[in-house]
This record gives structure tokens, sequence and C-alpha cells, in this order.
């Protein structure tokens, strides 16, 4: 039998396949097996990476090169100088040149990171089982299974500090404790894997660059909760994601890591996919619910909790994607290892989305504290074209417009809430110098306006009136008490609105008339010419 001397990954997700991957890759085993390399070359597909915007991208060890924008005719230079002759063809190289081929640190999105939930991703096969599996997958769930109590389990994710990676930050053993604690013969575990917030796609990456894991969290915290039933509520867009979790849960009843008495063990668990509709107020946890129920998906009053009255009126955990993804690794290694990463109260990592105008768009996992600016400038790149940082809006389209002088304040819930900024879903929008905030604004408060459901009158007539009032900045006929108009108007939704929908647009709106006023004055003149806002 030939060992190979060479692997080349290729990422699988939807950018990737939009620019031609699959035709590029059966082009290159076409040429491997012209030059009768096909035995000494191993062809093999994975995740993303967390690159995105580069095209076609190829992975090749073991120097570790990454190359992107790739086009078929590419092939024969890469194989005759790089696979025969030993000379990667910089050209072709994603960003910076390393010093030496085996180091990653300079090379923005695929710099060295300290991974937790995606340990995985752009490594492992994700529609092989048996990868996840040679990585040490499912042995969190056997430990689990065999040698602890589920309050032992609960009280291992408590000591841990896990906080919810949706946005609420809410501790994650908590919830499950309330929910084991709460009266019921029946109780559910949700993954909340709607993902909404515009710019955000890291929960998408999770399902589809490592599904496993997220089957094995989802079956631990079956286990701690006492479920034996789960769902995976996921936006019915993400068709590569849902056929990947799919495929992973059919392989894991193959396996009896799924179904009845799991591993030999007198504990069942099942686990089916729903698809959302792809409202955004769905990703608030009892409008998933009632969409769940087949209701419409209109939040609920609260009290009541899930954890007491969720799926059905039973007692429900509703976590999201990474949250759930950060279980195996923490009941495998431990609490204190997991203490051991990031900040005192918030500890462990946080998956980043980073978009906008830099070098390097996509997606990082980083340890929670880290700065802004080393986010932005060290592994986005900093800003693309030479130009100046402007500001960033932090956390989604429900987050903070942040200007220049907070670059250097610490990504996590506690660090951020001094600035009255939230750590919301891990997106981050770089704006430079042209960026109008104007006109941002008003994209974002035209995107809430569409997606009010309408349920309560502060959201649906606040929105409106917010899209009027931007409206006449946008075209000069605004006066200096409309943008107060605009924050009163925003901070009257805050405190009536039923759901954080209306509740969220306080942050982007005051935030940015705060922060970038100026801007927002120019605009009053009529004679100002903003290309974007009169066009």
């Amino acid at each position: 039998m030939t060992i190979p001397r060479m692997h080349v990954l290729f990422p699988f997700d939807p950018d990737t396949l939009l620019s031609g991957v699959k035709e590029f890759e059966a082009a290159l085993l076409k040429e491997l097996k012209k030059r009768n390399l096909e035995n000494e070359v191993k062809v093999l597909e994975t995740g993303s990476i967390g690159v995105t915007g580069k095209g076609i991208l190829m992975v090749v060890y073991p120097e570790g090169v990454y190359y992107s924008n790739l086009k078929i005719s590419d092939i024969p230079r890469i194989v005759e100088e790089h696979f025969i002759k030993g000379r990667p063809v910089k050209e072709f190289f994603l960003g910076e040149v390393p010093a030496r081929f085996v180091k990653r640190e300079k090379l923005g999105l695929v710099r060295e990171q300290r991974r937790v939930v995606l340990e995985n991703a752009g490594i492992i096969d994700p529609e092989n089982i048996e990868e996840y599996i040679a990585t040490g997958g499912y042995e969190a769930l056997e430990k689990v299974l065999t040698s602890m109590k589920p309050e032992e389990v609960i009280d291992e994710v408590k000591k841990s500090g896990l906080r919810g990676r949706g946005g609420a930050g809410f501790p994650t053993g908590l919830k499950w404790e309330l929910t084991r604690k709460a009266e019921g013969d029946e109780k559910y575990i949700i993954c909340n894997a709607d993902e909404g917030e515009p710019g955000t796609f890291k929960d998408r990456l999770i399902l589809e660059g490592d599904p496993h894991k997220l089957l094995e969290g989802m079956i631990i915290g079956g286990y701690a909760i006492g479920a034996s039933k789960g769902y995976i509520y996921v936006r019915g867009e993400y068709e590569l994601s849902i056929n990947r979790m799919q495929k992973a849960i059919d392989d894991a009843y193959k396996y009896n890591i799924l179904g009845k008495n799991i591993l030999g063990t007198d504990f069942s668990f099942d686990l089916e996919i729903k698809k959302g509709a792809g409202a955004y107020v769905c990703g608030e946890e009892t409008a998933l619910i009632e969409s769940l129920e087949g209701k419409r998906g209109q939040p609920r009053n609260k009290p009541p909790y899930p954890v007491t009255h969720g799926l059905w009126m039973k007692p429900t955990a509703v976590n999201n994607v990474e949250t759930i993804a950060n279980v195996p690794p923490i009941v495998m290694r431990g609490a204190e290892w997991f203490r051991k990463l990031g900040t005192e109260k918030c500890p462990g990592t946080k998956v980043f989305t980073i978009l906008g105008h830099v070098v390097y768009p996509g997606l990082i996992e980083v340890e929670m504290g880290t700065t802004l600016r080393d986010i932005i400038f060290n592994y986005g790149g900093g800003i693309k074209d030479g130009k100046k940082f402007k500001g960033a809006l932090v956390g989604g389209a429900a987050g903070v417009f942040v200007p220049q002088k907070l670059l250097d304040v610490k990504m996590d819930f506690d660090s951020l809430k001094e600035y009255k900024a939230v750590l919301g879903s891990g997106a981050i929008l770089v704006l430079n110098e042209d960026t109008c905030m104007v006109d941002m604004l008003f994209s974002i408060i035209r995107f809430f306006k569409h997606e009010s459901c309408g349920q309560c009158s502060p959201c649906r007539i606040g929105t409106y009136e917010l899209y009027t009032l931007i409206n006449k900045v946008r075209s000069g006929e605004a006066k200096e008490e409309d943008l107060e108009m605009m924050i009163g108007l925003s901070e009257v939704m805050n405190d009536s609105s039923f759901c954080p929908l209306g509740q969220s647009l306080i942050m982007p709106v005051k935030s940015a008339i705060e922060n970038f006023r100026e801007e927002f004055v120019a605009h009053f003149d009529k004679n100002y010419r903003c290309e974007k806002c009169r066009r």
C-alpha cells in the first residue's frame, strides 16, 4: 500500500461551492491520474476553514500552504511546480507569504487560533462519522453515560462558567439545572440554529464543519436535563447545513449513538431536524418554540420561561449551536481546563464573523477578552485598499456602532457592557472612512421594520416611525430634534416592546447618532451630497 506524501484539502461550503470547487476538484483528480500521482497525492473534502470571499480554496499538507481564488486553468502549473517539484506557487497564496510554510501565524484568518468549538472544522470530513470518532469524538458521551450522573454533568458545566453564545450570555449550567428540577415527566432540549442576524454565519459553519460535535453536545444535554427527545431548529435556507446534519443523525442511529439504549446503556434519546421559514423573530426562544409547534412564529409572554413551560408547555432547554458545541470538550477535559481560557467572568472562546471592509473576511475562534483591534487588524488583516478605519458594528444588526476610540475594548460580555455594547451574535461589520453612517443605520432600521412580527404596537408602529425619520435625514429634510426623537422613540420601544426585536433597536440607533452625530447633522443640509443617501 502506497502512503500518500501529500494531502490536499478542499473546504466545501456555500461560498466555495458557488465558486465551482466541485468542478475544480474533479479536474485536479483527472490531472493527478494523468501524471500517475493519484496514489501520492490524497485529495480530501472538509468543512469551511473560515475564509469567505476568496473563491476556490485549497490547503496542501505537509507544508500547510493555503491557496485561494483558484481556476481550473491553474491546475497544471500547481501540479508541476508544487506537487512534483516541491515549489509552492506563491502567486496563488492566501494572504501574506509565511516565512516557513509550516507556520500559519501571519495568514490572517488562518493564523494560529485557540479553537475549541471549531477544532475539527476544516480538518476532518464532516460527513464521515469515523473521522470524528478518530479525533476522540463521542468519548465525552461515553464518559457521561458510563460514569457520570446527570447532576454531575450539570455541575461540571456550571463550574466551567459556560455562558450562552447566542447573545444573552445566560449561564448554561444554570439553565440545565432549572430544566432538570422543573416538574414534568417529559422534557426537551432544543438547539437554536435559526441564525437570522445579518452578517452572522458562525453557527452555519459549525453545523457544516463538525456536525457530530453538535449531536454529541445535544445528547449529553438531553441526558443531563432528563430529556429523551431533542430538536435542531435550523433556517430553511441552510441547505448544506441541513444535509450534513441529517447525514450525521442517520449515521449516529446506525452506530447506536442515537435511539434506544445508547452505547448499551439504559439511556435513550431521539433527535430531529425542524426547518424554519426564515423569520428573524424566531431566533427568540419562545417564538422558535411556537414555530416548532406549528404555529405562527411570535414570542410568548414571559414568565413562565421555557425551562418550566416550553415546547408543548413542557420543561425545555433552548441553547445556541455554539453553546452546545462547547459541552463535549468541557466534559472531556474538565471545567478547570475551560476556565483557563478567556477571562475570569467569561471563560472559554468565542466564534466571530468578520465582515465588511477588511482584507480577510470570514470566521475565527479566539479566547474571550481578545481586543477588537486584534480581531480586525491581526485576524482580519486590517482595512483593505489602504483606507482608514471609521467604525464597526459589533454584535450584528441589533448591536452597537463602535468608534475608533473603542478599538481596544475587550470582546467579552462584561467588558462590552461597560461601554453599553453587546457581544450579540458575534458578528463584526468593519467600516472604512468612506462609509455613510446614515445609510448604515437606514439599512438596519429597514431590516427591523421588515422583520417585526407586528404582535405588539411599540415595535410595529415604532419601526415604521423610525423608518420615516431616518428617511427624513437621508433626504435632507430633518432637524436636530428629529435625531432626539429617534433616540427617544427607541427608548420607548426598549421599555415597552414585547420581545428583544423591538427592545434592541435602541443600541444601533443611539450608538450611531451619538458616536457619529456630525455626519447625521451634515445630512440636514440639502446641498450635502451623499452618494449613498441621495441616489
